[in-house]
């Protein structure tokens, strides 16, 4: 009886695991960047439809953090660096409402479509739309559901433009919501972010690292 537990456990674990592996791969080269729809994807692909072998948000960006390592290399190290550079460059932009870079270019998963998510914290949301009709910059305008916490959530504008040949997603979250990041979709844990120091200094770690390695 243990045993055949203990099998099933095995087989449940293994199938877990093909599937993040192949929502990871479909994310890679598919573009596909909403983690359930991958999954499902995945699953489907797969023939694997029960519940217990989904594997979880953080198992597949785990499997498309090693995938890109091992298939993408170069190319997707390039896409993020640059990304991460612009980010800088568009912290420091919007210094005036205390601006942190979060997402896939913070977290390293970026490739060349990814958009630079930033969040821009204020309690008066029209002054960023002011500051970037100011400065003539052509965004559209559209909203994010987001939970600030494990009791309030709402509805955030959010700000869409290209820069630099590069995709910017803003929101607009109130500045409380500064102490605390708010919860990832991913995991309903706070998310990762990164202040322009704080992204300044991982930047300068990778050039490090880079000389390093290099031959």
């Amino acid at each position: 009886m243990h045993h055949a537990r203990q099998h099933a456990e095995t087989r449940t674990r293994e199938r877990r695991r093909r599937l993040a592996h192949e929502a990871a791969r479909l994310m890679a080269e598919g573009g596909i960047r909403d983690y359930h729809q991958a999954k499902l994807k995945a699953a489907n692909r797969l023939g694997i439809h029960d519940d217990a072998s989904l594997p979880r948000n953080r198992e597949i960006e785990d499997a498309l953090r090693e995938y890109q390592r091992l298939f993408v290399g170069g190319s997707q190290r390039d896409a993020l660096r640059v990304r991460r550079e612009a980010a800088l460059r568009a912290l420091e932009f919007f210094a005036g409402f205390d601006p942190r870079l979060v997402g896939p270019v913070l977290e390293g998963t970026a490739d060349g479509n990814s958009p630079i998510a930033l969040q821009l914290y204020a309690d008066d949301a029209e002054a960023v739309a002011r500051f970037i009709e100011e400065h003539r910059i052509p965004a559209h305008a559209r909203s994010r559901h987001l939970r600030l916490d494990r009791a309030r959530e709402g509805d955030f504008p959010v700000w869409v433009f290209s820069a630099e040949d590069l995709s910017f997603d803003l929101t607009v979250l109130p500045e409380d919501a500064l102490r605390q990041a708010p919860l990832s979709g991913m995991d309903e844990r706070p998310m990762k972010r990164a202040s322009a120091a704080q992204l300044r200094h991982l930047l300068a770690e990778e050039e490090i690292a880079g000389y390093e390695s290099a031959p």
